[in-house]
């Protein structure tokens, strides 16, 4: 990313109410794989290309507020049936298990353009469309599998949930607790809250992180998506060494060695043999520029 486009970035993720659907274009847009070229074989601009994801979701909306005039839903269970009929279902947005091997899958102009991606970008979708269509719609960070909970026309208490990824099937809380177990990890109420928006964002870096983790050849996607991640608000710290390693693998020696010695020194007051690891790794990088 440019410095101006990280500078936006970073002030959106500041913003009182930050727009997970934004910030994930915002960094989507600077991906060097985005944008395709046009029929003229250039490559549209970052705001053009923001511009065309926005215009597709207000046409989304537009079709759900159509059918919500029609239709007149009395409740969450109607609302919920009626955005999978148009974004499951004649909008055909959904999830294949090959999709979890993709980067594609977590950049939302590309699963705005293919409809389809993974659960986490599916239900971003439909919240996106959901908010402007004047629709209740929360995502619910599971473990292992994003879902949405869906409410009535007016909002309130009541709400059901949903699962972006299957076309939009409805799930009880059986089923809920049923992707948490197959995650490894317990169920419990809590887990339905509404996930936080900056939350969101670091989840969907983090699936890109993982994604490249698992290819070598993709190192500098994984150091783009440390680097956005670190400009949240909230992060891990231990993205810091992330990033470090990063810039060492992609030929940074001497940048690299100089963020693990920082990183060491804020080791130092509570993991003192970590940080002697950490140094001697940073010795060993910067010893690869003789």
């Amino acid at each position: 990313m440019t410095e101006q486009s990280r500078a936006r970035f970073r002030t959106e993720a500041r913003a009182e109410h930050p727009d997970p659907v934004l910030l994930c274009l915002l960094a989507a847009a600077e991906h060097p794989t985005l944008p395709e070229p046009d029929d003229l074989g250039e490559a549209p601009t970052p705001e053009a290309l923001l511009a065309a994801c926005e215009a597709a979701l207000e046409r989304h909306a537009a079709a759900v507020r159509r059918a919500v005039a029609e239709r007149a839903p009395a409740g969450p269970e109607e609302t919920a049936a009626l955005l999978a009929a148009v974004l499951g279902g004649r909008e055909r947005f959904h999830g294949r298990q090959s999709d979890y091997r993709r980067l594609e899958s977590s950049l939302l102009p590309e699963v705005l353009r293919r409809r389809r991606g993974l659960p986490i970008m599916l239900s971003l979708v439909w919240m996106a469309v959901g908010r402007r269509a004047g629709l209740t719609v929360h995502g619910i960070a599971l473990p292992g599998h994003f879902i949405v909970a869906i409410g009535g026309p007016g909002g309130g208490d009541e709400y059901v949930l949903a699962d972006p990824f299957h076309g939009g099937r409805l799930l009880d809380p059986e089923d809920a607790a049923r992707l948490v177990h197959s995650a490894g990890r317990e169920f419990a109420p809590e887990l339905l809250t509404p996930a936080q928006p900056l939350d969101v964002v670091l989840r969907v870096l983090g699936n890109i992180r993982a994604w490249a983790a698992d290819r070598p050849e993709h190192a500098r996607t994984q150091l783009w998506a440390a680097e956005l991640a670190l400009l949240l608000p909230r992060h891990p710290a231990q993205l810091r060494l992330e990033r470090a390693e990063l810039l060492v693998r992609t030929g940074d020696f001497l940048g690299g060695s100089a963020e693990m010695d920082a990183y060491a020194e804020i080791l130092d007051a509570f993991d003192p043999d970590a940080a002697a690891r950490v140094r001697l790794d940073a010795r060993a990088a910067r010893h690869r520029l003789n």
